[in-house]
């Protein structure tokens, strides 16, 4: 572990050309004065999870992830970046550190990735294996009284203010609804836990912004019933009806909260990206945009080799390895391949308003 730990921050100075500094003083400030904080899920999860106590149900720190970009396993479910790496590329930032690395706090000026693979909305989802977001909000505030400490609180509150805050929230909540067929989750209708997981979502927001962030990034639920892994699992290997019904609610919802936040709260700005959209294009018609296989992924077993048996830590030893990954948009039974993810995040920081509302995120941090 020591090992990989030193390759990581080896790679992250090559990659960034970044000249260390003692403490945190300005010489370690963004160009443009302004930082990326990153919650969520494994969409996001730049390595969070290899720092927690959880089972390798949640940890892709083995091979054949990484092998691509990296070239060992990161922490990241891919077999390269996943989509905040290429935003910070693009915001010419760092590769953004988990909050939990070791040498994180010496670059907390360009941002911090608290995102956890598992977690949901709920502090019920994977509980006790994964960081939820409310804890992840929670290490935000520690970040945010480090920044007070070193910058002064004005700085600090102008810095928080002009960065972005990035989330990928609320796949998990929805899976564990129907793959673990909970009877606790059960007991609410799919639009009364679509508000509930909304609900705990607008109190992170208001909890983050009353500790001084103003630019809130969100993509919504992709087509999360019709991934390999869901597809392997349901009888004749079809989408999940429910699972796809919930995302639909949820995509509805999200912008309408989002917009009565804005007409509360001085100063709030949002984005949206239309995660389900762009997905399941890229799904549906892959040749489209460079790519030969949208619904089978490239490292796995079984139907769309869809068993999660990628790296074969997850109680199945042996899985199936494509030839090239490039030409696939998953990379493991749920998880989008380095490609994909660039592809989504090219569309995320330039698109026209096609897939993002009201800002896309090159416009945002400029604002």
């Amino acid at each position: 572990m020591a090992s990989m730990r030193l390759i990581y921050v080896y790679l992250m100075v090559l990659f960034v050309k970044i000249r260390s500094c003692y403490g945190m003083s300005k010489c370690l400030l963004p160009e443009k004065n302004a930082g990326l904080y990153v919650f969520g899920d494994s969409l996001f999860d730049a390595g969070m999870n290899n720092y927690i106590n959880t089972t390798s149900d949640y940890q892709s720190n083995f091979p054949p992830y990484g092998q691509t970009f990296f070239h060992y396993p990161s922490g990241r479910a891919s077999d390269g970046r996943v989509i905040p790496d290429f935003i910070a590329e693009h915001a010419k930032l760092p590769l953004i550190f988990p909050y939990m690395h070791p040498d994180a706090e010496q670059y907390y000026t360009y941002g911090v990735n608290f995102a956890s693979g598992g977690s949901g909305a709920l502090v019920e989802t994977a509980q006790g294996l994964v960081v939820d977001l409310h804890t992840q909000v929670s290490y935000y505030k520690n970040v945010r009284n480090v920044l007070r400490k070193k910058m002064g609180n004005e700085e600090a509150k102008t810095f928080l203010s002009g960065s972005v805050h990035l989330f990928s929230v609320g796949s998990n909540d929805y899976g564990a609804r129907f793959v673990t067929k909970s009877s606790v989750l059960l007991r609410y209708s799919k639009q009364q836990f679509v508000d509930i997981v909304i609900g705990n979502l607008t109190n992170a927001i208001k909890e983050i912004y009353n500790l001084g962030g103003r630019k809130f990034a969100f993509v919504n639920i992709g087509p999360i019933g019709c991934t390999p892994v869901i597809r392997y699992s349901v009888k004749g290997n079809k989408c999940n009806e429910d699972m796809t019904e919930s995302a639909r609610l949820h995509n509805v919802v999200l912008p309408r909260m989002l917009q009565k936040l804005e007409k509360k709260l001085a100063g709030f700005k949002y984005s949206v990206f239309d995660f389900y959209t762009s997905a399941s294009q890229l799904m549906k018609h892959p040749s489209k945009y460079g790519f030969k296989e949208g619904q089978v992924a490239c490292c796995g077993g079984g139907a769309y080799r869809g068993d999660d048996s990628c790296g074969g830590r997850r109680g199945t030893r042996e899985y199936e390895l494509c030839e090239n990954v490039n030409e696939y948009v998953f990379f493991d039974s749920p998880h989008l391949t380095d490609k994909a993810n660039h592809h989504i995040s090219n569309l995320m920081w330039s698109s026209n308003l096609t897939f993002i509302q009201p800002y896309n995120l090159k416009q945002l941090f400029q604002l």
